[in-house]
């Protein structure tokens, strides 16, 4: 039984809401792998059908120091008001203590929480065992929705690096192709302005050698009015000799 284990005064076992019997002395090596601990002869019997339910729904918890490896099970002794009081005051004092998060996600905030929550399981199922499963069940339900977040929030998280991961990829191909493109963009304008040079040098030349022709035909037609005039008096002279 579990009163004839050894029991030692140096034990220190871990801070927790949740209330447990005396540390019982296991030995100098863990009892087992996992941290669930090795049953032992005579620790665990069958008292009561009660004690069965509280051990399976809280396992016993098992710790290692240097006085060797101590085990302790959950209080079996019913709670009183004053001990309800007492656990409302103590889970303030933690959270102040371990300075929880009053908001947003807080591992703090959600271990005293749980300790608290089992507490009160352990309390409820002492006085009615069918209300302390539902309370398990409950538990359970909300433990597999926080780590249903997780693992969605997780996920979500690794989805966006991912997604990041290939926008910045992605951004560094559309960079070089801007890059480039504004080289191209800078080329062509370079050659327009060159074309326009020389549309506008070549309508320069095309106006001066109109106007070297224009006035080179218009000397040409003066000249020949002004050789057709003296024909035509050459000729009125030649006639009037006659």
């Amino acid at each position: 039984r579990r009163s004839e284990l050894k029991t030692m005064e140096g034990a220190t076992p871990p801070d927790s809401l949740l209330q447990h019997e005396a540390p019982l002395f296991v030995g100098f090596e863990p009892s087992g792998e996992n941290g669930a601990p090795t049953k032992i002869k005579g620790a665990n019997p069958a008292s009561s059908q009660l004690d069965d339910m509280l051990n399976s729904m809280l396992p016993p918890r098992e710790w290692t120091q240097e006085s060797g490896t101590w085990m302790q099970f959950s209080s079996k002794e019913p709670a009183t008001r004053l001990d309800v009081i007492t656990l409302q005051e103590m889970l303030d004092k933690r959270l102040m203590e371990r300075q929880a998060r009053e908001h947003g996600i807080c591992p703090v905030r959600e271990d005293l929480h749980h300790q608290c929550f089992d507490e009160l399981i352990r309390q409820v199922t002492i006085n009615g065992p069918e209300r302390g499963l539902l309370l398990l069940r409950v538990r359970d339900e909300i433990r597999m929705t926080i780590d249903a977040y997780k693992i969605l929030y997780e996920s979500s998280i690794t989805f966006g690096v991912r997604k990041q991961l290939q926008a910045e990829q992605g951004r560094e191909e559309l960079e070089k192709s801007v890059g480039s493109l504004r080289e191209t963009k800078a080329a062509l304008e370079t050659q327009v302005a060159e074309l326009r040079n020389k549309v506008e040098v070549m309508d320069k030349r095309s106006k001066e050698r109109k106007l070297l022709e224009d006035k080179k035909r218009k000397e040409e037609i003066d000249f020949l009015k002004y050789q057709g005039q003296h024909l035509d008096s050459f000729l009125r002279q030649l006639g009037g000799g006659k």
